[in-house]
């Protein structure tokens, strides 16, 4: 995981555009909206799931 983000970091201005413009020509225009939007359904799930478990483990200490 690292490394991962070493490597995004180490990417300039220059780098990001070019896979932007790769993203862009592999999905089209269209399908972008579309996969954000699932991503942000997949976040707010994510968080929903990671409250509740915090309310669970309060609950389960009392």
């Amino acid at each position: 995981m690292t490394s991962l983000f070493a490597l995004i970091m180490g990417m300039g201005p220059t780098e990001i555009i070019v896979v932007l413009v790769i993203v862009l020509l592999l999905f089209g225009g269209k399908k972008i909206p579309e996969l954000m939007k699932g991503l942000g359904q997949g976040v707010k799930e994510f968080k929903d799931a990671s409250k509740g478990s915090k309310e669970t483990d309060s609950s389960d200490k009392k």
